[in-house]
């Protein structure tokens, strides 16, 4: 195997491993920590943490992900990168699943959030089980897409 091809796996590890990061944290720790937070300061915490997320070290990583998985997969398809193959495949199906969960269901009701006008219990009930649910999915998706591109490389006969 090239060494192209490791350190283009490896940097689709490392990106993958940051984005899983971040849904989990979100999954155990911010959501959890927001759940005991009155209305005003849930909706208006949420409001502010998805201005702030939308920057170019969150975008280069989540996007960067499955395009460097994607990148990883194509540079073994010789003969040599073939049992890596599969799992490489995988890890950028799941990773994809994780961008397209976010943007059919996560930036619409993030969206919605920031426009909304009604009272702030109500913004919260239509937000906060159904975004909560749907992180929880992305927390998996992307970690399994992690493991997946773990899976890849010790396919390479790297343990």
């Amino acid at each position: 195997m090239s060494s192209v091809s490791g350190v283009v796996l490896v940097a689709a590890i490392v990106a993958a491993g940051l984005i899983a990061g971040l849904f989990y944290a979100y999954a155990v720790s911010v959501m959890p920590g927001l759940a005991r937070a009155d209305d005003h300061t849930f909706v208006t915490a949420m409001r502010q943490i998805n201005i702030a997320i939308v920057n170019g070290w969150f975008l280069l990583t989540f996007l960067g992900a499955p395009l460097l998985a994607a990148a990883a997969a194509v540079l073994h398809l010789p003969a040599d990168g073939r049992r890596a193959l599969p799992w490489l495949v995988a890890g950028f199906a799941l990773l994809l699943v994780t961008i397209v969960i976010t943007a059919a269901v996560n930036i619409p009701m993030n969206n919605a959030l920031e426009r909304g006008t009604a009272p702030l219990s109500e913004l919260r009930a239509r937000f906060e089980t159904a975004w909560v649910r749907w992180n929880l999915v992305r927390a998996l998706t992307a970690t399994a897409g992690f493991g997946c591109l773990l899976g890849g490389w010790l396919a390479r006969g790297h343990c």
